[in-house]
């Protein structure tokens, strides 16, 4: 039975749930829904509109603690960091312009997608900046996980947990999360002319520095490059120093001038062509460039070679062959109808794993309220 329900309260949340559970029918969670092209379609599964759980509950800037509710715009949240000189370490990104939908991600979606940018690299995902959260489980109970202190050992650490788990496990309606100032000043230095394994070994070779590099990427040619670029944050004086030591370690580092900022539509894969299914494939840095030769497409490289943004019509049985030849894995993100009902969008686990997730699973949702069918 499809449908849509909206929710205005915790406990609405939780009768939803219940209710749910007691008729055996199934809920997909949805934020703004700018994610909703990823998955296989799930007509049967009534749609949870978390969009009433926004809003700013408590932000100490001082404390660096910022606790909203899950279903708050995403350019809400970074507007209101950004008003302190404050922002979000993990990059968040809005899937959006990289799915075509004109919806806004919510926090909580980003939370449950694990959606994290360039700075991950450095800075962490979004699972090391979630403090804690406020839930409901699919027996329709509300819990609390986590504590609005950046230092907290007490009990299992469920935010770890529930990022990433696109909504498997329970319904975010409030998260804390820890803020970071954000730098006076940010510099992107460029090498030209590099080819794969070239670059792969510029940005390890930055990266493993002194000079404590934020984001580093790779643009091959067609997509505006060769061009290997590396992001500095900071004070004004501290960047210049580290940019200095960048250039006694690379050869032919220049400065980036007098040209917009990439790093956006490098964490949308925006230099990717349309028309073809879009993975965002997960390997070693150092067996990026033996990846991208073994599979035929259009790509780009994001956190030093370790994220590879793949623009294919290769068969997904090969590119998920050759990810594990690697180590790695492959998501589907962007895809039709007929490829996303036959291709699950999250990379097949082993068999130990599977067992396990579904353990987990079944500890937070026994009547498999939230399991639709789209992972």
């Amino acid at each position: 039975m499809a449908g849509l329900v909206r929710p205005d309260s915790v406990d609405a949340l939780c009768g939803v749930i219940r209710d749910a559970g007691e008729s055996g029918s199934k809920l997909r969670l949805r934020g703004g829904g700018s994610k909703d092209p990823i998955g296989a379609p799930t007509p049967d599964a009534v749609t949870v509109d978390m969009t009433a759980f926004a809003g700013v509950i408590d932000y100490d800037p001082p404390e660096l603690v910022l606790t909203v509710g899950a279903g708050t715009p995403l350019a809400d949240v970074l507007a209101l960091v950004a008003g302190q000189r404050q922002m979000l370490a993990f990059d968040p990104f809005d899937h959006g312009p990289i799915l075509g939908t004109q919806a806004q991600a919510t926090i909580g979606g980003v939370i449950a997608a694990g959606v994290s940018g360039p700075s991950r690299l450095s800075r962490g995902a979004v699972r090391d900046h979630l403090l804690g959260f406020t839930a409901v489980s699919g027996r329709g109970e509300r819990f609390v996980a986590g504590a609005k202190v950046v230092k907290n050992v007490t009990g299992f650490d469920l935010p770890k947990l529930l990022a990433g788990s696109w909504g498997r496990i329970a319904a975010l309606t409030e998260v804390t999360l820890k803020v970071l100032p954000a730098p006076e000043v940010r510099r992107t230095l460029v090498v030209r002319g590099l080819d794969t394994a070239s670059a792969v070994a510029a940005m390890s070779r930055a990266l493993g520095s002194p000079a404590e590099v934020s984001a580093a990427a790779h643009l091959p040619e067609g997509l505006g490059g060769p061009l290997t670029l590396l992001r500095l944050d900071g004070f004004a004086p501290s960047v210049e120093a580290r940019a200095k030591l960048l250039g006694t370690l690379i050869t032919g580092l220049e400065e980036r001038e007098d040209e917009p900022d990439p790093w956006a539509g490098i964490a949308t894969a925006d230099p990717l062509p349309r028309d073809l299914p879009l993975w965002r494939l997960a390997v070693p840095a150092s067996k990026a460039p033996a990846l991208i030769e073994r599979l035929a497409g259009q790509w780009l490289c994001d956190w030093g070679g370790a994220l590879v943004w793949l623009a294919s019509d290769a068969a997904p049985s090969v590119i998920r062959a050759v990810a594990e030849e690697v180590g790695g894995h492959a998501m589907l993100v962007r895809a039709d109808g007929e490829m996303r009902a036959g291709t699950p969008a999250l990379h097949p686990q082993p068999g130990g794993i599977v067992r396990l997730e579904e353990r987990v699973r079944r500890a937070f949702d026994p009547s498999g309220v939230f399991e639709t069918g789209r992972f």
